[in-house]
């Protein structure tokens, strides 16, 4: 009985630091301050720069629109196709060398510019070798949606395209359906690129200083990983009611087996 007592009291220990604390699972809590106030937002989103592999989107219009049109894609084809496989086909890919080829303009190199800066680029680039001052260019260049990439512990990884010219990570999350309460809110990394290379960021999703964080708008090929808690790898429950259940079981087959070797 000493020894089922014992096994007892390391059960209840085990129930106790089994369970996930409720805090852990709460999303942008005021851990700064003691009241409930809360403090100014500061964004510190940076103007975006074009890296290789992104999908620019260009449209232009002048006063004749017909002499335009071999700039513009002209949207014919597979009419089932989905939204992101048309812009992969109508859109300007950004190569390994960090240029676009544009209809009678040629290469031009966007790598490192801003969307701003590709419009002002090829605007210059078409009053001197196509249009008059006269003609009223108007050009617009974006990217084809905000693609990245979720794995780890949430609800739905793989590749995914917010069709919106910014997304902050909550956005993305909720696009991926969401992070169990198994899944490390506290630290998840994401996985930027960079002209030098790629860069992993952490960012606690439970201190709602997240929203003043350089990380908190995501971009364009950005992968956000998110790690399992250690209670996930234990494979206790993830409620106190749950662990309840699995003890009782424990005890329940403890107590047949001590009883079993009793009457023997």
């Amino acid at each position: 009985m000493k020894n089922a007592f014992f096994i007892t009291i390391l059960m209840v220990q085990v129930f106790f630091v089994s369970c996930i604390p409720y805090k852990d699972t709460l999303y942008l809590q005021n851990k700064a301050q003691a009241t409930d106030s809360i403090p100014a937002i500061v964004e510190q989103q940076k103007p975006y720069r074009i890296q290789i592999n992104d999908i620019l989107n260009i449209r232009i219009k002048v006063t004749d629109q017909e002499n335009a049109e071999i700039f513009n894609p002209i949207g014919e084809g597979n009419l089932n196709a989905t939204a992101g496989e048309r812009a992969y086909f109508d859109g300007f890919t950004v190569d390994l060398h960090g240029k676009i080829r544009v209809p009678e303009l040629g290469e031009l190199s966007v790598l490192g510019y801003t969307t701003k800066e590709v419009e002002l680029l090829i605007t210059q680039k078409l009053l001197e070798e196509q249009f008059k001052e006269t003609a009223n260019i108007f050009v617009t260049v974006k990217l084809t949606g905000l693609k990245y990439v979720t794995y780890g512990e949430i609800g739905s990884k793989g590749s995914k395209i917010l069709y919106q010219e910014r997304a902050n990570i909550f956005e993305a999350i909720a696009n991926s359906g969401d992070i169990p309460d198994t899944g490390d809110k506290k630290d998840v990394l994401i996985i930027r690129q960079y002209p030098d290379g790629q860069k992993i960021h952490h960012i606690d999703l439970t201190d709602r200083r997240v929203m003043q964080s350089p990380y908190y708008y995501i971009q364009p090929n950005d992968m956000i990983y998110v790690k399992p808690l250690k209670q996930k790898s234990w494979g206790t429950g993830t409620t106190a009611l749950q662990n309840l259940g699995a003890i009782a079981t424990v005890l329940s087959l403890i107590t047949t087996s001590i009883l079993l070797f009793q009457r023997i």
